[in-house]
């Protein structure tokens, strides 16, 4: 089974990125951008604007897609993740819905962390690091 799923990636002036704390599998514990399942009949841009919102207080400007991903969860369900270059409209840092912590990162900063699998290098191939 597939599952739609998008995410955002927020970066700001400083050219760091915004990252939430997973409290949830798959990959809890790791940090990854703001992200989760498409509502039906909602787009994934608008989706990715939502789950934004709700994991860290921020109302996001969505602007193009940066790359796509295939996510297993377990055995029989693969999320189907489509990632969107995003910036910041208004709002107030926060961590919310399932995000543990969030907060701004630079690459040297995410190096040291615990990252989904390959983010610094989706974020790298992207041109976004």
């Amino acid at each position: 089974m597939r599952t739609l799923a998008a995410s955002a990636v927020v970066t700001n002036a400083e050219g760091q990125v915004l990252l939430v704390l997973r409290s949830r599998e798959p990959e809890a514990g790791c940090w990854t951008v703001p992200g989760g399942r498409v509502e039906p009949g909602e787009s994934l841009e608008a989706a990715a604007a939502r789950e934004t919102l709700e994991e860290t207080g921020l109302r996001v400007a969505v602007e193009r897609e940066v790359w796509s991903l295939g996510l297993p969860n377990g055995t029989d369900e693969v999320y189907e993740i489509h990632d969107f270059l995003a910036h910041v409209v208004d709002g107030d840092l926060v961590a919310g819905d399932d995000a543990a912590d969030v907060g701004w990162f630079g690459r040297r900063e995410m190096e040291g962390l615990p990252l989904t699998h390959d983010l610094l290098g989706y974020l790298s191939r992207s041109g976004v690091l």
